[in-house]
C-alpha cells in the first residue's frame, strides 16, 4: 500500500526537526513539509482550509469547535506553549501597574488570539482587571489592513473598536493615542519613538513564574490539526501523528539535555533548562490529554467567559478520540 502524501504546514521548530531531517516518520505519511509563519497558516486554514496537517490557534479552533464549523480535527500536539506576561506593553508614564489599566485603551491585533485570551484572563484572576474595564483598539500591528479572521458576536460589555484608519496599534502607541498593546510580536516601533514604551511587568519572567506556582499552568498557544474530511477517511492518521511528533519532541529534548556544545546560539542554555525542569519538571513542553486537562479547561473557561465561544467546549469536542490514549507495554 503507498503511502499518503499529505502537505503539513508547520513553523520552524527545534522540536519539529526530527521530522524535517527524516530521523522521525509519521507513519503510513509521505509528508511535504512548508515551514511557514503561524499568521501564513492560520490565515490560510481557517479561511479556505487549505492544508491537509497543520498547526492551529487554540483559540480560533476553540471558536469553530463550538459553533460546528471546525474543518480540522484536533491533535494534542501544542507545538506553540508560551508565558505571555512579556507580551504587553504599555506607556510607562502613564501606567505602573495592571489594575492602571482600568478605563484605558489597549490595543491588539485581533480580540480573539489566544494570546489575548490568556492574558486577559491572567488580568482578571491575578490583577481584578476584568475585559470590560478596558477599551480594546483593534488593528494591525505592522499593517493597518490587517482583517479579524474569525467573525465574532462578543457580549454587549464589550468596548471594540477599530484603530483609524491607515493606522497600526504599533504607531497609536508611539504617539499615545493608546496606553497598551498585548500582541504576540513586539510593537513596530522605531528605537526613537520607544522611550516612553516598555513592558506592563518590569520583569515579567518573575510574574510567569510566580503565575505558574499559583496555577501550574504553561499556557497553550498552538495545537495540530488533521483535515477532518481524510482523518474521516483514515481513523488511523491522527494517532499516527500523533506518535511521530511526540517522537519529535522527545528527539529535540534529548538533544538539548546532550550538553558538550551548545545546541542553539544562547549563552546559558544548560542553567536555564536545568532552572526550567526543576520549576516544571523534566517533561515540562507535555503533549497529550492527561497531563494538559487542567490546562485546556481553563483556557475553554475564560474563552467563553469572555464571550468567544457561544458554549464552553471540553477537550473531547476538539480533540481525536484516538489521541486521547496510548498503547503500553
Amino acid at each position: 500500500m503507498s503511502k499518503l502524501q499529505l502537505s503539513v504546514a508547520v513553523g520552524n521548530y527545534d522540536r519539529c526537526r526530527p521530522l524535517f531531517d527524516g530521523d522521525v516518520q509519521i507513519d503510513g505519511v509521505d509528508p511535504v513539509f512548508m515551514r511557514l509563519s503561524p499568521e501564513e497558516i492560520f490565515f490560510r486554514a481557517f479561511r479556505q482550509a487549505e492544508f491537509d496537517i497543520c498547526e492551529l490557534s487554540l483559540s480560533s479552533s476553540t471558536v469553530k469547535a463550538a459553533n460546528g464549523t471546525l474543518p480540522y480535527v484536533g491533535v494534542p500536539v501544542f507545538l506553540s506553549r508560551m508565558f505571555r506576561h512579556s507580551a504587553f506593553y504599555v506607556r510607562k508614564d502613564r501606567i505602573k501597574r495592571p489594575q492602571d489599566l482600568k478605563g484605558k485603551k489597549v490595543g491588539l491585533p485581533e480580540y480573539q488570539l489566544t494570546a489575548m485570551v490568556w492574558i486577559r484572563a491572567f488580568l482578571e484572576q491575578d490583577y481584578g482587571v476584568s475585559p470590560e474595564d478596558i477599551t480594546w483598539v483593534r488593528g494591525g500591528i505592522s499593517d493597518a489592513g490587517r482583517p479579524e479572521k474569525i467573525k465574532l458576536d462578543l457580549p454587549e460589555g464589550i468596548r471594540l473598536i477599530d484603530a483609524p484608519e491607515g493606522k497600526t496599534i504599533s504607531a497609536l502607541l508611539a504617539e499615545g493615542e493608546i496606553d497598551g498593546y498585548i500582541a504576540p510580536r513586539a510593537p513596530d516601533v522605531a528605537p526613537a519613538d520607544a522611550g516612553e514604551i516598555g513592558w506592563l511587568f518590569d520583569d515579567p519572567m518573575a510574574e510567569a513564574k510566580a503565575y505558574y506556582e499559583r496555577r501550574r499552568i504553561f499556557p497553550i498557544m498552538h495545537i495540530l490539526g488533521v483535515r477532518r474530511s481524510i482523518a474521516e477517511a483514515h481513523p488511523w492518521l491522527p494517532g499516527a501523528v500523533y506518535k511521530a511528533f511526540s517522537q519529535a519532541k522527545d528527539v529535540c529534548l534529548e538533544h538539548l539535555l546532550e550538553t558538550s556544545a551548545c545546541k542553539i546560539t544562547m549563552p546559558f542554555v544548560d542553567e536555564r533548562l536545568q532552572a526550567d525542569m526543576a520549576l516544571m519538571g523534566r517533561d515540562f513542553w507535555t503533549y497529550g490529554i492527561e497531563g494538559n486537562r487542567h490546562v485546556l479547561d481553563d483556557f475553554f473557561a475564560q474563552h467563553h467567559r469572555q464571550g468567544l465561544s457561544s458554549r464552553r467546549i471540553t477537550p473531547e469536542d476538539l480533540f481525536h478520540p484516538a489521541t486521547f490514549e496510548q498503547f503500553t507495554i
